[in-house]
């Protein structure tokens, strides 16, 4: 029988509401069946908006203001640097994991689990870092004003946008935390909130070999 999570609270106290919210991704923790689901769905939303974030600035501002806006890519070493287009997603997943890695350990040990099914932090995350390193190249690359102009290219472009390898990145992660292949359920063993986070990174290394191969072949 599973531990009652009122009995916990009884037993420790007052309830932490603000870990339980980031742990549980604003309470997508708490539906019915498919939390994990859920979580995943969250974690496509973040890398989109995060991973095409210059695309998106730029077609709010072809929306509202009326006119193109072009973004120039810094140079590093006289070279443009397109890894920087990435910056945003990348600080995002990196803020989130830590953070996950902090609250999933508390809910653990609140409720009295070694990985709550509430917790979803880690879903979100690991879907982040499955189509940030399986469409990297698919990111943003520098808006031209002539493309900025125009708002059906930049909402529906073919670069991280795609909906095809979202879809395909989403089952992929999916199958693989279900799955659990070597060394995905042995990285659940790890102490605390590591071992919440690291089953679902390693799954998302799968599902980002899973996109490559996708990508190479064409599909």
């Amino acid at each position: 029988m599973k531990p009652n999570p009122d009995a916990a609270a009884a037993r420790r106290g007052s309830k932490p509401r603000l870990v339980l919210s980031i742990a549980t991704a604003l309470g997508a923790g708490y539906v019915p069946r498919v939390p994990g689901t859920v979580g995943s769905l969250i974690g496509v939303v973040l890398a989109v908006v995060t991973g095409d974030c210059w695309r998106i600035l730029a077609t709010l501002a072809t929306l509202v203001v009326g006119i193109g806006i072009g973004f120039d890519v810094p140079m590093v070493a006289g070279r443009p640097a397109y890894w920087s287009l990435y910056l945003p997603a990348i600080l995002t997943l990196i803020c989130v994991s830590l953070i996950g890695v902090w609250s999933a350990g508390r809910v653990a040990r609140f409720v009295d689990e070694k990985d709550p099914q509430l917790v979803v932090i880690d879903e979100v995350s690991g879907q982040h870092l499955a189509l940030l390193l399986g469409l990297a190249p698919h990111l943003s690359l520098p808006v031209s004003a002539e493309q900025a102009g125009s708002a059906a290219y930049l909402l529906f472009g073919d670069r991280l946008l795609n909906w095809k390898y979202l879809l395909l990145g989403f089952i992929l992660f999916r199958i693989f935390d279900i799955w659990k292949p070597f060394p995905v359920r042995q990285a659940e063993k790890l102490p605390g909130g590591w071992g919440i986070m690291a089953d679902d990174w390693v799954a998302a290394i799968y599902a980002a070999l899973g996109l490559w191969v996708a990508r190479y072949l064409g599909l």
